[in-house]
């Protein structure tokens, strides 16, 4: 199944829908998508919404909201190899044996995620603001130090995530042995949809699904890539989150950018290239089945200083 969350045109609040051919049937008075996440089985749930029959509306006049706006946590891995081959040839470094090792991932910020459709402002400060087109899963049970069957078994949904990303500050961050941190989560778009595992079981290939996505800016095409090429499984992400800890049901996992689908990439792929994002344009992401994520970017704040004090250890 298909859900989504959208204003409902009756209330004007948030609902729950499921979208059957080009509509949304929704269900107005429903819990919200991350609480049915929490509490039942999905497809059962939208069984409900279906029979129910409370609302309906054309898919094309919905005001689509983020899935789940505000998810327990917010994993971001790196699960393709051709995008860290890509990034750390800029770099001119090889990629790091860890990455092989393990499905690493930082904690990004669940309080900064948006719809589908919303505007987004630039990272305060950022001249190199860059787009990440990416898959995320949705964690649909609790689980502790889980094997990647275990851990299979407990994704509620898929879904299209861009990571928006300040590159300049994400870097000069990044020399102080942490982050990424105010690089990353000015904003994040995911949707339009979660989409169930069972929606997508005829396409399964390697670790991942067959499935083409691409992104685009003002309406040419920067990259293309293939969910199947990824080199750690979600699943395998899921189980290593999980080692000494758990995940609970609507945390988000991001899986990381497809190759060629950033700018980042092609600073290593053309040293001519220097197209950074700017207010104005059009970011397009679309993967097959799951849908796409069209937005405007737009002016961001101001910084907002916090000054330096130096260093009182080296005034003694």
């Amino acid at each position: 199944m298909k859900f989504v969350t959208y204003i409902s045109p009756s209330t004007g609040s948030t609902a729950v829908g499921v979208v059957q051919d080009d509509q949304i049937v929704g269900d107005p008075a429903s819990a919200t998508l991350l609480e049915l996440v929490q509490t039942s089985d999905l497809v059962i749930a939208g069984e409900r919404i279906l029979q129910a029959h409370n609302e309906t509306i054309p898919l094309t006049e919905a005001r689509m909201q983020a899935p789940i706006a505000a998810p327990p946590s917010f994993r971001d891995c790196m699960t393709f190899e051709g995008h860290v081959v890509n990034c750390n040839k800029w770099l001119d470094r090889p990629v790091p044996e860890v990455w092989y090792e393990q499905p690493t991932f930082y904690f990004s910020n669940p309080q900064a995620i948006v719809g589908p459709n919303d505007e987004v402002p630039i990272a305060p400060g950022s001249s190199m603001f860059d787009f990440e087109l990416e898959i995320a899963a949705v964690v649909g049970r609790t689980g502790a130090n889980l094997t990647p069957e275990q851990a299979e078994d407990r994704i509620a949904g898929y879904m299209v995530l861009c990571d928006w990303s300040a590159r300049d500050v994400q870097m000069h961050e990044m020399t102080g042995s942490l982050g990424p941190v105010k690089g990353k989560d000015t904003v994040t778009s995911t949707g339009p949809y979660l989409v169930t595992p069972d929606e997508l079981a005829d396409r399964r290939r390697n670790l991942g699904y067959d499935l083409t996505a691409r992104v685009s800016v003002n309406g040419s095409v920067i990259g293309e890539g293939n969910w199947a090429d990824t080199y750690w499984s979600f699943a395998d992400v899921i189980a290593y989150a999980s080692r000494g800890t758990r995940v609970v049901p609507g945390d988000v996992i991001g899986g990381g950018t497809l190759p060629t689908c950033c700018l980042f990439e092609h600073l290593g792929l053309d040293t001519t290239s220097s197209r950074w994002l700017t207010p104005g344009d059009t970011v397009v992401l679309e993967v097959e089945r799951l849908g796409r994520i069209e937005t405007t970017v737009v002016t961001g704040p101001e910084v907002v200083p916090v000054p330096p004090r130096g260093s009182r250890l080296a005034a003694r």
